[in-house]
């Protein structure tokens, strides 16, 4: 068994190049090359519709999670896996508490630095309100329905991630919102995110299909809003101005991100 799962053993110069990808995220969000859009097209608001093609990665990884539960060769998986990164770890690396929020955030920081997105601020705010209490009730049901005890033991609320959840649905959000200006934004996000559920299992936090449930939801629950949003704007037919502030926290316990929405 050790043989099998070999391949999971982190070596201390993998260590440096994930650590690494995360630094060379920030300068890919800010210089990546300007993709050649025409104005018309940027600007004009497109819905995304539903095809069954775009279900495949998460039903994938959402199967993947849910059989892991009964399966126990998925089981077994998890376990060496976990095993492989204790033998390997020298300390936890906590920037999964920071970086969940990573894609979201670059959503609204790149709509302030005048870097326009597929809707404006109240269309966006909107559908990713949407996919944020889908998602997030998804994962509470979840944890609350299976009780899975976490690798290090700490509590039974393991399946799924929901720091994984978190930014992958953020992930797809900037991915959607800024597909079409550069390609490189919605790259990094989806970068970004898996690094968030590889640090998850790092830290002994969740196992290897919470990390996949939690990812297949984040994206799922970020493409049924973009898919329910068409409907939803008949109900925010407001074309009142909306004004918008992001500011992270961190009150001794707890970090996160908060969002005040201003209307005028």
């Amino acid at each position: 068994m050790k043989q099998l799962y070999g391949t999971y053993c982190l070596k201390d110069h993998m260590k440096k190049i994930i650590l690494l990808s995360y630094l060379l995220v920030i300068p890919i969000m800010t210089f990546a090359q300007k993709n050649v859009v025409n104005d018309s097209i940027q600007k004009k608001e497109k819905a995304l519709k539903f095809n069954v093609k775009q279900l495949i990665i998460p039903a994938v990884l959402c199967t993947y999670g849910a059989l892991a539960i009964e399966s126990d060769y998925l089981k077994l998986i998890n376990v060496e896996l976990r095993n492989e990164l204790r033998e390997s770890i020298d300390e936890k690396i906590t920037i999964d508490d920071f970086s969940q929020y990573a894609p979201l955030a670059a959503v609204y920081v790149l709509n302030n630095v005048g870097k326009k997105g597929k809707h404006n601020l109240k269309d966006r705010s909107i559908i990713y309100a949407s996919s944020y209490i889908m998602m997030s009730g998804c994962v509470i049901g979840l944890k609350s329905l299976t009780k899975v005890e976490r690798p290090d033991g700490s509590s039974n609320n393991s399946f799924p991630s929901g720091h994984t959840a978190t930014a992958f649905s953020g992930a797809e959000f900037l991915w959607q919102e800024y597909k079409d200006v550069n390609i490189w934004y919605g790259i990094a996000g989806y970068t970004v995110a898996t690094g968030t559920g590889f640090f998850r299992i790092y830290n002994g936090r969740h196992w290897l299909s919470d990390v996949a449930m939690g990812a297949g939801i984040g994206i799922l629950s970020t493409k049924i809003a973009y898919w329910m949003f068409p409907y939803q704007k008949r109900i925010f037919k407001s074309e009142r101005n909306i004004g918008s502030a992001i500011m992270p926290f961190y009150d001794g316990k707890k970090y996160g991100i908060g969002m005040v929405l201003k209307f005028k």
